[in-house]
């Protein structure tokens, strides 16, 4: 079953992989020489991202070193009309990356410098291959941090594109709360600044704002100005669990709704729990367990403590386990960060479909349970985890992609989750971006004025549609081909 899942993937990923132009790959090689690749193994590599999604080899894969070059690259390719890709750390989770029409992947990995920290203004200007890990490792003197955390150690580039966010967001806000400015190079190969470094500014159209989620479909962001903080005089961790899903729930709801400042409340359920267990090889106890981290001074920290773990024995938390240093923080963290490759060792050789629902506080608890029965009724492996200080949480769905009422009955499931979400007030993505597996939904959550608008836009400043098509910005009549793709 393996080798045959195999041999079609890289079947499906190479449909595209024929020849670029031989005019356009001679001028492309006289721009980045032999960083530009054809070679089988790098573009499966770069057609393909962490999800169950049917990939999209590219033609070819470029390494550019700076905006200049990807200015060039850019200019080239809309000559041609030949599409453009970009590429950060490949670990998005709809099928952003896949060249669903060819064309080229823009692998930005070599441009991996902090440009500059400004300790006095709390921000910084990096380039686009940057990882949030390697950002925080050049930081450490500094007393400061970047505090957004998707889990994987991405790219902040790619972060930007996808607006990421992840377990710190309830205290620190998400990549559209965290990025003041852009360097992006346009469709027709323009280099451009949008935004200052300033907190706040009325100067015309948020630019940034537009480009920040746009996942490389307006234009390729090459730079990233960021905001920073100040790394906290104290911290402390702890792990609660609670007989059953709801009162966890409902423990993580009311601490919100209490004002206390957590900087984490993240969620999982008993069978996440052990499946991080296995994996991990952590003890947690295997239950609905509730993660908690608090940041501020060593008074505020207990304080705060002190109320969330009242609430959450109030609701039948019980078991509380304390890490205050930093290895055991370290390592606490670390278990819950592999939740996605701890479910999906429960299943060896089947695929991740994770969802990521956002619903308004109010309705978590019931949009929770609700698709956690869902997934019972139809027998369906669906570990859950969830940044619930948020509304959001992921069903992580893991199937055997070879299975076609297993595939039938996941995709039913999913799409009736979202209608939940939805129907509640909320969205079918908080934080891991449309690509072309979430188009289907976006009609039912914008309605089609708003689409055609953003088809508009998309429109305006890629004409050409060279700039990652097929997904954000298309026509709305296309999105049904769209979710076509996967099997």
């Amino acid at each position: 079953m393996l080798a045959a899942r195999r041999w079609k993937i890289q079947r499906s990923l190479c449909r595209w992989a024929s020849t670029l132009q031989p005019e356009l790959e001679a001028e492309l090689r006289s721009i980045v020489g032999d960083r530009l690749t054809t070679q089988h193994a790098a573009l499966e590599q770069h057609g393909h991202d962490e999800s169950y999604h049917r990939g999209r080899a590219p033609q070819a894969v470029l390494y550019p070193d700076s905006t200049e070059e990807v200015s060039r690259i850019v200019r080239a390719a809309a000559a041609a009309r030949c599409p453009v890709t970009p590429f950060g750390a490949g670990t998005s989770l709809e099928g952003q990356i896949a060249a669903l029409q060819g064309g080229i992947c823009l692998d930005l990995s070599r441009m991996n410098r902090v440009l500059q920290v400004n300790q006095e203004d709390m921000d910084c200007w990096v380039q686009a291959g940057v990882t949030r890990k390697q950002l925080n490792q050049h930081l450490h003197d500094t007393g400061l941090f970047f505090p957004v955390d998707p889990g994987a150690d991405a790219t902040l580039g790619g972060m930007a594109a996808t607006r990421a966010s992840g377990t710190n967001a309830v205290r620190y806000g998400t990549m559209r709360d965290n990025v003041r400015a852009l360097t992006v190079v346009l469709p027709d190969g323009t280099a451009t600044q949008t935004g200052r470094r300033v907190r706040k500014s009325s100067a015309g159209y948020d630019l940034t704002a537009l480009l920040v989620g746009s996942e490389g479909t307006l234009g390729v962001i090459t730079e990233v100005a960021l905001r920073l903080y100040g790394q906290p005089e104290a911290t402390a961790a702890a792990v609660c669990a609670f007989a059953d899903l709801k009162g966890a729930v409902e423990a993580a709801t009311l601490v919100m709704q209490a004002g206390i400042p957590v900087a984490r409340i993240e969620l999982l359920d008993a069978l996440q729990v052990d499946a991080i267990n296995r994996y991990s090889h952590t003890d947690l106890q295997v239950s609905p367990t509730l993660f908690f981290e608090f940041h501020g001074s060593p008074a505020a920290v207990q304080e705060a403590a002190e109320a969330a773990g009242t609430i959450a024995a109030d609701c039948g938390g019980s078991n509380f386990r304390w890490a205050e240093r930093e290895e055991e923080r370290r390592q606490l963290w670390s278990a819950r960060h592999s939740a996605y490759y701890a479910a999906r060792a429960l299943r060896p050789g089947c695929a991740g479909f994770p969802t990521d629902l956002c619903v308004p506080l109010s309705r978590l608890t019931e949009t929770v349970l609700a698709s956690q029965e869902l997934c019972r009724r139809h027998n369906l492996l669906a570990p859950l985890v969830g940044h619930v200080g948020d509304g959001n949480f992921h069903m992580l769905l893991i199937i055997d992609t070879d299975n076609a009422a297993e595939m039938a009955r996941a995709k039913h499931v999913v799409n009736e989750m979202v209608n939940l979400a939805q129907d509640a007030g909320g969205t079918c993505t908080g934080e891991h971006g449309v690509g072309y597996g979430k188009l289907r939904h976006l009609e039912r959550e914008h309605g089609l004025p708003a689409l055609q608008v953003m088809h508009s836009i998309k429109a305006a400043l890629d004409p050409l549609n060279i700039m990652n098509p097929g997904k954000l910005g298309s026509s709305p009549a296309g999105f049904a081909a769209a979710a076509r793709v996967d099997p």
